[in-house]
């Protein structure tokens, strides 16, 4: 009985250490993914994000069919309302650019916007393990991932890194 409680607490101790590894860097695969912009551009995440060095940055993964997303914009908006200076970073996986665009104005999106065309399993999905949106990730000032995943904008982690 000893040796299967010990055996429990063990495999309990290394999957609590295999959570906390999370990738505090952006892969290569990830940066050279291809997003576009509002104006129709084609822009590689490493240029979206370069343009953010020196602000903290708030990755939300939404798209404007989910209704988790929308539930939860409320609370995206109000921590817009108490950290204002940082930036936040819309990555859509609207099913169209058209879809994409009305969302935005419908649920009174602010932010920068980017549609992912690679979608759930293109580079940048695979590498954040992308499996339930919406999907938030905090960026800091020098680029370092310092959130990888939370699932609710009201995450005490979100607020405690900003």
């Amino acid at each position: 009985m000893r040796l299967f409680v010990l055996s429990i607490v063990v495999c309990f101790s290394m999957l609590s250490c295999v959570a906390q590894d999370q990738p505090t860097k952006f892969s290569k695969e990830a940066l050279n993914d291809t997003f576009e912009s509002l104006d129709g551009e084609a822009v590689k995440f490493k240029d979206i994000i370069k343009q953010y060095k020196g602000k903290t940055v708030v990755i939300d993964i939404w798209a404007s069919w989910c209704s988790d997303c929308i539930k939860g914009m409320p609370k995206v908006h109000d921590l817009q309302e108490q950290f204002g200076e940082v930036t936040y970073l819309f990555l859509s996986l609207d099913k169209t650019k058209e879809a994409w665009k009305k969302g935005i104005e419908k649920y009174d999106v602010n932010g920068e916007h980017y549609f992912m065309q690679s979608g759930w399993k293109g580079p940048f999905g695979t590498f954040v393990q992308l499996d339930w949106i919406p999907r938030y990730m905090v960026v800091d000032k020098t680029g370092k991932i310092k959130l990888f995943k939370a699932i609710e904008a009201d995450d005490q982690r979100i607020k405690e890194i900003l």
